[in-house]
């Protein structure tokens, strides 16, 4: 299979400055498959416990084993994608999975069965084109528009959260107002509108041709360096034996950097409790406003700041905050100095949420508005960690392995939910506790983040006639 870039229609008038045409149906599909993925989850703990009458814990757990198949289906959609189909028909096959999914939720409000059917494909839908959609961002670009990528990686955190911020406002009220199969039918909706925005770029996309069946692909490097460990090579050393030496520099290069995504697992173990203990939380707390003529808040709004916050940071920290700490310290805000210091940042989010919950385990009725702070400062830490985190899983993955990397990261998500859906599931901490074992838990994955990163070498693998 020819490693050559091929590219539609619209390839030859991408100019080196700027963002390419086709970028734009690009931000816009994720800013409407956003509003409808974070619109039916910002409803979805409160549904589980409201409507299908199950505990908190429970809930807890539960949303946080959907979240996390979100994020372990990638691996999925990465194969499939860099293997066989390419990163477009992956996307636009497994988006009418995701559509369909949304159909279940809304038809089956009455049904556990049902709608949890329905979260499945919408995990296997949205899981599998995760991590293909940054991947066939980053495809648009030429290799001299390294700056014009890391741009396009902000706008495209942006939209994100653009979706994100009125779904999370909008769909609890229609729950409220119109019922769950309105709620979860919009998010629907907005999903299949994701698919035709997507679907009208076909003919200009740079397309990079899947590798196919690969008999040098990384599970048969592996298991040629485990066979001849023996022999005397080393780990890489012994898979050499058997395979081109590119091969294996490639699965050695996606090794190095999963190990530096084992620390941010604990992040997102962290981050994700936003739509779930947060908002449970937020329940227990006074929830009247009285500010622009709103009366109260529902508690699935208060996630809503997340959002709104992250469209704020993201300049302030691209102009304003990295910059200056480079100005006064002398040191380069490099990416992985970034992400080790969003981890402390996260660690003290939930100093804050756990000081609350304390006072509200003691009798004290405490209004809403203070879960601004926690939210600001998880936000800061999200801003330094997870922007960066695709930005760096792009450019430290060879061609071969662009997809593969992506979903890497996005597993480090998945495991992260996993860990918070056992910790709530045992049920061992609680109140205030439950909020400080997972600060304590941050901090000390921080300095095994700054200790595996310290030997960390920084590559370089802006695709080849992107």
């Amino acid at each position: 299979m020819s490693t050559t870039t091929t590219a539609s229609v619209g390839e030859s008038s991408a100019k080196s400055k700027g963002f390419p045409r086709q970028i734009q149906y690009i931000v816009w599909n994720e800013a409407c498959e956003r509003y409808s993925y974070y619109g039916m989850r910002s409803i979805l703990v409160i549904f589980l416990v409201q409507y299908l009458m199950l505990s908190k814990t429970q809930a807890t757990a539960d949303y946080h084993v959907f979240a996390g198949a979100c994020y372990l289906f990638p691996l999925l959609g990465a194969y499939i994608s860099d293997r066989f189909w390419g990163k477009y028909k992956t996307i636009i096959t497994l988006s009418l999975v995701y559509c369909l999914g949304h159909l279940f939720l809304a038809l089956f409000e009455d049904s556990q069965t049902g709608f949890y059917w329905g979260l499945g494909l919408i995990a296997l839908g949205s899981g599998g084109i995760k991590p293909c959609v940054s991947a066939h961002v980053g495809d648009q670009f030429k290799p001299d528009q390294k700056k014009e990528l890391k741009k396009v990686f902000d706008l495209f955190y942006f939209m994100i959260n653009f979706g994100s911020f009125f779904s999370t406002m909008i769909t609890p009220w229609t729950l409220e107002a119109y019922g769950p199969a309105v709620a979860f039918g919009v998010p629907g909706i907005l999903m299949f509108i994701a698919t035709i925005v997507f679907w009208m770029g076909r003919n200009h996309y740079v397309h990079v041709p899947p590798t196919g069946k690969n008999p040098h692909g990384t599970g048969r490097v592996l298991l040629s360096a485990i066979k001849n460990m023996g022999k005397g090579k080393g780990f890489f050393g012994g898979a050499s034996l058997d395979h081109p030496e590119q091969s294996v520099e490639d699965v050695k290069a996606a090794f190095n950097v999963g190990k530096i995504f084992i620390a941010v697992t604990i992040f997102w173990a962290l981050f994700d409790q936003h739509g779930s203990s947060w908002v449970l939380q937020a329940k227990e707390m006074d929830l009247s406003f009285g500010y622009f003529g709103i009366e109260a808040l529902l508690p699935s709004q208060i996630p809503a700041l997340n959002p709104i916050m992250v469209m704020i940071l993201i300049p302030f920290f691209t102009f304003v905050v990295y910059p200056g700490v480079e100005k006064v310290t002398g040191y380069e805000m490099t990416p992985l100095r970034r992400m080790g210091i969003g981890m402390f940042v996260a660690a003290a989010s939930f100093v804050f949420v756990a000081a609350f919950q304390y006072a509200l385990d003691g009798g004290n009725k405490i209004s809403v508005l203070w879960q601004v702070i926690p939210f600001l400062v998880i936000t800061m830490a999200e801003v330094m960690i997870s922007i960066t985190g695709l930005e760096f899983a792009y450019t430290q993955a060879p061609r071969s392995m662009k997809s593969t990397i992506m979903s890497m990261w996005l597993l480090t998500v998945f495991f992260g939910n996993m860990i918070t859906a056992y910790i709530a599931k045992i049920n061992v901490f609680e109140g205030g506790n439950f909020f400080m074992f997972f600060a304590v838990l941050m901090a000390v994955f921080g300095l095994v983040f700054a200790w595996i990163a310290k030997n960390y070498k920084m590559r370089d693998y802006m695709e080849k006639g992107a």
